[in-house]
Formats: structure tokens, C-alpha cells, sequence
């Protein structure tokens, strides 16, 4: 598919068919999220994919899945082929740029002005939902209360210096209830991108 259409296409879907995805399919979608870059190449973003269908409920769970049933969506989380929960280590990060290539001139660790690792895990992120499309599949973003990111550190033994970001279901897109905050509409794109000052 040409990267234009597939950014196009790229949406935030919230119905799935529950029905399985190829696990090569899969894989290849977690290839190309290796792809997404990484601040001195630290590379400090995991994934975790979720197939089996009780750990699917649990997570929907602790993602507000039934709040969300009872607002009108569809049981999105649970009903996907799979779930990619990205993770990040703040922690690599920091290591990293202690290594003698990445030092300072006093031998100390960078001032970060922005923290980078969570840039770089919204691009891992970008990357699954993009590649998810190119797959002929779709897929979503959920996030959790503080609790239910708790819960599915618990449950999927994400280590401590790992931070979950989110859960991506993904799967075989169906007709969804579409998030009524779309009304709002694009930025105009004068507004959106300035050329050469704001």
C-alpha cells in the first residue's frame, strides 16, 4: 500500500472482529516498530503482544472496557486479534548517555530538555498503528487509570524500570461508533504548519 494512503487510512477503530490475526503478521508488525527511532540509539522500547483471549479480557479490564460498553462502544479491547502494549525504560535512557560516547566534557550525564524516551516510544506507537494499516488490519489506542496500569504491569510481569504507555488492539476492522470528539474537525493547516516562523 503507498505510505499516503496508509497514513490516510490510519484511524483510531474501536470495533473488531474476534477473530485471530497470523502470528507472521504480527511479527512483522513488531519488526517495523523496531524501526522507530531512539535518542543515541538507546533503544529503550519493549513490546509486549497479547493473543490469548482471558489476558485480552483482563487488560480490557483494566483499561475501563466496561465504561466503555456502557457509553455505547463495542467491547473493542477484548474483541481484537491481538494487543501490543508498548513499554519504555527511562532508565536505558539514562545509561546510555553515561557511556563515554555521550558524556559531557566533565564526564556527566546530558541535561535532557525534553525527555526523550517518550518521544521515542510515540513514535513505536505511530509505527504499530501504521503498520497494522499496511497489514490490511486496524487498530486503537487505549489508555488506563494510574490502577490499571498497575494491573497490567502485574499481569503481563512488565519488569519495574519499564513503563506501559498504553494497549493498541489490533485486529480486523467492523462498523464502529465513531469518537464524537471527530466533530471538532482539523486544524486548519495555515494554523497547523507555520513556514519559517510562527
Amino acid at each position: 500500500m503507498d505510505f499516503g494512503e496508509v497514513v490516510r487510512r490510519r484511524r483510531m477503530v474501536r470495533h473488531f472482529a474476534d477473530e485471530p490475526v497470523d502470528r507472521a503478521v504480527l511479527e512483522r508488525i513488531a519488526t517495523t516498530a523496531q524501526r522507530a527511532p531512539s535518542a543515541g540509539f538507546s533503544q529503550g522500547q519493549r513490546l509486549v503482544i497479547v493473543t490469548d483471549a482471558e489476558l485480552r479480557r483482563r487488560i480490557a479490564v483494566a483499561c475501563g472496557e466496561l465504561e466503555d460498553t456502557e457509553d455505547g462502544f463495542d467491547p473493542w479491547i477484548s474483541h481484537s486479534a491481538a494487543l501490543f502494549i508498548p513499554c519504555v525504560s527511562e532508565a536505558i535512557y539514562h545509561a546510555r548517555y553515561r557511556e563515554a560516547d555521550k558524556v559531557g566534557e566533565d564526564g556527566s550525564e546530558i541535561e535532557w530538555p525534553v525527555p526523550y524516551w517518550w518521544m521515542d516510544v510515540g513514535c513505536t506507537v505511530m509505527l504499530i498503528l501504521l503498520a497494522s494499516v499496511d497489514e490490511g488490519l486496524a487498530a486503537g489506542f487505549a489508555g488506563a487509570e494510574t490502577d490499571g496500569y498497575l494491573e497490567i504491569r502485574t499481569l503481563l510481569g512488565i519488569p519495574n524500570d519499564f513503563s506501559p504507555v498504553g494497549v493498541i488492539p489490533v485486529g480486523w476492522p467492523l462498523p464502529d461508533k465513531r469518537s464524537p470528539s471527530l466533530k471538532r474537525g482539523w486544524v486548519p493547516k495555515p494554523e497547523f504548519a507555520r513556514w519559517d516562523r510562527w
